[in-house]
């Protein structure tokens, strides 16, 4: 992959890993999924990205909370409990004799069609799962060297058309917003809601810190990030001052510092957005320090020493 924040270091084993679908296990070359399945055919289900670190699965129940919600809120009924869908997780890690540096995508769709038709009444059977294991490390790189943002024209949706808090397999809405940030050569856009306020990036929750206060957005149309979440934890537990707020891009322009978080990297300095340079362009102080306490908050919950 090219720079940006998914960014990884590559690693030869994922020729190799092994897939669950449906109950059961296939090598990664043999992993298929039916052209009649709704989340080919209509995006039509919800995800998960989750880390595995020595072993555990982090911040499994938020992810699990998150998945279960969204598949709810699009009436998709998971005919697993939390504890039932952990177990199938866990055998997917043990088929692959994984231990950490793992990023697991937990896939689920709304299943088979007879038919290429949006109506769920063109399903004939049960949700499809999907479980997708990789070894992948994020390239600190991009944590300590930051990434470039451009607005886009692409805003995000309401509750009303494609809720943007369920984290759906249907991504257009931020895949339009990627393409124009590519075409703008930078490494990912930075997306306003309805109203001409900064709400989130097409992939990552977006910060902003002014005179020491870290600042977010509202988060009325943003997808709820669990790490977007712990950030804002760590900010009440360390006595950071932290609001969420509707701020513009005129405001963006004038901040001290940046960044922007996710499962996958964490925290990731924001040094240029439309080319206004944030800051001194380079890596802030306090986006420094929330990297360092967010990556030691992984490391006290999940050390082999539990």
């Amino acid at each position: 992959m090219e720079n940006n924040t998914h960014s990884y270091i590559q690693d030869e084993r994922n020729k190799n890993i092994k897939i669950y679908i449906n109950g059961e296990i296939y090598n990664r070359s043999t992993a298929k999924i039916s052209v009649f399945d709704s989340g080919f055919l209509l995006g039509d289900g919800v995800w998960e990205g989750i880390r595995l670190h020595n072993g555990k699965l982090c911040f499994l129940n938020e992810h699990l909370t998150r998945l279960y919600d969204g598949a709810k809120q699009i009436h998709i009924d998971i005919p697993y409990s939390k504890e039932e869908l952990t177990n199938i997780i866990d055998k997917v890690i043990k088929e692959n004799q994984m231990s950490s540096g793992v990023h697991m995508r937990i896939i689920i769709s709304r299943g088979e069609k007879f038919t290429p038709y949006q109506h769920p009444s063109a399903n004939v059977g049960p949700i499809s799962l999907v479980i997708i294991p990789e070894y992948k490390i994020a390239n600190e790189k991009i944590n300590t060297n930051g990434i470039k943002l451009a607005s886009v024209d692409t805003i995000r949706g309401t509750g009303s058309n494609q809720d943007p808090k369920i984290n759906s397999l249907s991504k257009f809405n931020c895949i339009a917003a990627c393409l124009e940030a590519i075409d703008k050569n930078v490494d990912e856009g930075l997306m306003l809601d309805i109203d001409g306020y900064v709400s989130t990036c097409n992939s990552t929750n977006f910060f902003i810190v002014k005179n020491d206060e870290v600042i977010t957005s509202k988060g009325n149309y943003c997808l709820n990030g669990v790490t977007r979440m712990k950030i804002i934890e760590i900010c009440k537990e360390k006595n950071i001052n932290l609001v969420e707020k509707n701020f513009r891009l005129e405001n963006v322009y004038e901040a001290d510092e940046a960044f922007v978080t996710g499962t996958f990297a964490g925290v990731i300095p924001v040094i240029d957005v439309d080319n206004h340079l944030i800051g001194s362009g380079t890596r802030g102080p306090l986006t420094k320090k929330l990297f360092n306490l967010y990556k030691n908050k992984i490391t006290k919950l999940y050390s082999n020493n539990e």
